[in-house]
């Protein structure tokens, strides 16, 4: 695998072993953009524009998935679709999926 330098917020919390829970990384949004980042954004590598940073949690989270609205123009109606649509094509909820190595 080649190597590629990202950067993450300092507090951004280590990126947990594959199958592990999400904690919010960033890792994975950071080197690719995921498909239906790739049809809205038309970018095919990381990191992707939705990837967002919570103060307020200390990780990254996806802004289609938490605030559709911020980069599609949908109905009022239509956001919590939206979420569930998000959520299930991103696999949220499933665990880590990025085989990625970090460097210390």
């Amino acid at each position: 695998m080649k190597e590629r330098i990202i950067e993450l917020h300092a507090e951004a919390p280590t990126k947990p072993a594959i199958g592990a829970p999400c904690n919010g990384c960033g890792v994975c949004c950071a080197l690719e953009t995921c498909p239906l980042a790739m049809l809205r954004f038309l970018k095919r590598r990381g990191p992707c524009p939705a990837l967002a940073w919570s103060e307020e949690g200390r990780r990254y989270t996806c802004g289609l998935l938490d605030h559709p609205e911020r980069y599609l123009p949908l109905p009022a109606g239509a956001h919590s679709l939206a979420r569930r649509f998000f959520a299930r094509s991103i696999a949220a909820g499933q665990g880590c999926d990025s085989d990625a190595e970090l460097a210390d």
